[in-house]
């Protein structure tokens, strides 16, 4: 049993240590990494110790856990994989995309608005010429993640 409680405990540790600092185990491209296996060692000692507290015998408890593990490692794995793909990370640009001042906008510094459905938060803006808050505006350029805005004339 005592078995079942370490390799559950180490489990846990290094998925939580996985999602603390970044997955620092990547093995067959990404199959078997930390995460993955933290929480197949996390619900192996889990299952075996189910399976020796229902009273069936030791060698019942090794194949479950590890069947268990196992399956646990290829939904962690597809789920990842899944969220991984939702993140296509493809450039859009905003040119031509209108919005509103929120904080003055100068040549350093300000902030706006965009009309965009991709647009949740404000994003950092400069121009040319001062742009009081309030103004509507229209992106010109685009660099990184700052923008170069222009009054709507």
């Amino acid at each position: 049993m005592l078995v079942f409680i370490i390799i559950g405990l180490l489990g846990l540790a290094l998925a939580l240590a996985s999602l603390v600092l970044g997955d620092f185990i990547d093995l067959a491209d990404g199959a078997l990494s930390g995460t993955t296996l933290g929480a197949g060692g996390l619900l192996f000692g889990a299952t075996g110790m189910v399976v020796l507290s229902s009273g069936l015998p030791l060698w019942v408890a090794y194949p479950a856990g590890l069947a268990v593990a196992v399956l646990v490692i290829i939904m962690v794995n597809v789920l990842i994989r899944r969220l991984n793909a939702g993140n296509d990370g493809a450039h859009v640009s905003l040119v031509g995309v209108q919005g509103t001042v929120t904080s003055d906008v100068d040549r350093g510094h300000g902030e706006v608005s965009l009309d965009a459905a991709t647009e949740l938060e404000t994003r950092l803006a400069f121009s040319d010429e001062p742009i009081e808050q309030g103004t509507r505006i229209a992106v010109v350029e685009q660099h990184g993640a700052r923008v170069k805005v222009e009054p709507v004339r």
